[in-house]
């Protein structure tokens, strides 16, 4: 739990609210400072990963915590940047992206999650989180050089171009597996021709449990109901042997 990549991802989260003061303390200084812990802060989400690969140190803790340092260092970066007036207002449309895109992606994790299915981050996405890094970074130096400001919001707009097509692929990955779950032609054939197979069984059966129950009703009511000729046939055996015997001479 207190490894080296474990504690380079909470030192990412510790940072945030002092990042976060930039919005209220409003001076060059600070926001060179902001900056500074910014890129640090964006330099360690690589070497948290590379470190704990490399020392075979990787963790459950990690696995978690290190999307939340990512989606909360970028979050809070885009609101003090829109806060303090540092882009242009038609830049807020990649901000808007990037925030919805985030949003979205936690919603794909959390249903995959429920069903067993892994999301895993592709190259591309890799790419988005570099130009996201890279810009605000810039932006947030922008007050020391106007240089900083434009290729910041440059980057910005790249950064919310790839943010929008990673998000459509994760969503499309999520309606795929959504339509696999709901379409029956996606069940494998063995699976599906043993259900039907267990239904045409139990339809049998009761046609014929039916046919049986219909079949014996009827004899049941109409069957004849026979005379006793044994005991008739005793009471008349006695009488003709009686009549036929014959009586001796004195």
């Amino acid at each position: 739990m207190y490894n080296l990549p474990n504690m380079l991802t909470i030192s990412r989260i510790v940072v945030i609210p002092v990042i976060f003061l930039a919005i209220y303390i409003q001076s060059i200084t600070w926001s060179v400072l902001t900056a500074v812990l910014f890129i640090i802060a964006a330099i360690t989400d690589y070497f948290d990963g590379y470190l704990a690969r490399s020392r075979n140190e990787t963790s459950a803790l990690g696995r978690l915590l290190d999307p939340i340092a990512d989606k909360l260092l970028v979050v809070s970066a885009l609101l003090i940047i829109v806060a303090n007036g540092m882009v242009n207002k038609i830049s807020y449309v990649p901000v808007v992206i990037i925030l919805c895109r985030e949003v979205l992606v936690s919603g794909l994790r959390e249903f995959l999650a429920e069903v067993k299915v892994g999301m895993p981050v592709t190259r591309l996405a890799k790419w988005k989180t570099a130009f996201q890094m890279t810009a605000l970074s810039l932006i947030l130096l922008g007050r020391v050089s106007t240089a900083f400001a434009i290729s910041g919001e440059v980057l910005l707009w790249v950064a919310g171009v790839l943010t929008f097509i990673t998000g459509y692929q994760y969503f499309e990955k999520g309606l795929a597996y959504v339509r696999g779950i709901e379409n029956p032609k996606t069940i494998k054939e063995e699976v599906r021709e043993a259900t039907q197979k267990a239904f045409s069984a139990v339809a049998k059966v009761k046609q014929a449990v039916k046919a049986k129950t219909v079949k014996n009703e009827p004899a049941a009511q109409t069957a004849p109901v026979k005379p006793n000729h044994s005991k008739q046939a005793a009471h008349k055996k006695p009488l003709k042997s009686h009549a036929n015997k014959k009586v001796a001479p004195k």
